[in-house]
């Protein structure tokens, strides 16, 4: 089980990237679309301005159960660990353990 404070900063993030999101896509957009180069300084300082953990890349995923950072498969959103157990009980339809 991962830390509560790590998994509510995770969750934060995601709040806060949600909440920009709109923001960010019209700002780059206008960035693009300027063309001097007085207005784009001025668009991305704006841009800059908004909270850095508003940004997608700062994400990071995350078990949904555990909030295990390590692992994680995104067909499922589980780390490994809690994808064997719940194969192991039959609670995932369709997976198998691999043998050969």
């Amino acid at each position: 089980m991962a830390k509560k404070s790590m998994i509510e900063r995770d969750n934060k993030r995601r709040r806060l990237f949600l909440k920009y999101s709109e923001k960010r896509i019209i700002l780059k957009l206008k960035i693009k679309q300027a063309d001097f180069l007085e207005e784009k300084l001025t668009l991305h300082r704006k841009l800059q301005q908004l909270p850095r953990n508003s940004s997608p890349v700062r994400l990071y995923n995350r078990c949904r159960i555990t909030g295990r950072p390590k692992g994680f498969y995104r067909d499922f959103g589980l780390s490994r660990l809690v994808i064997r157990e719940m194969v192991h009980d039959c609670l995932l339809p369709g997976v198998t353990k691999a043998s050969w």
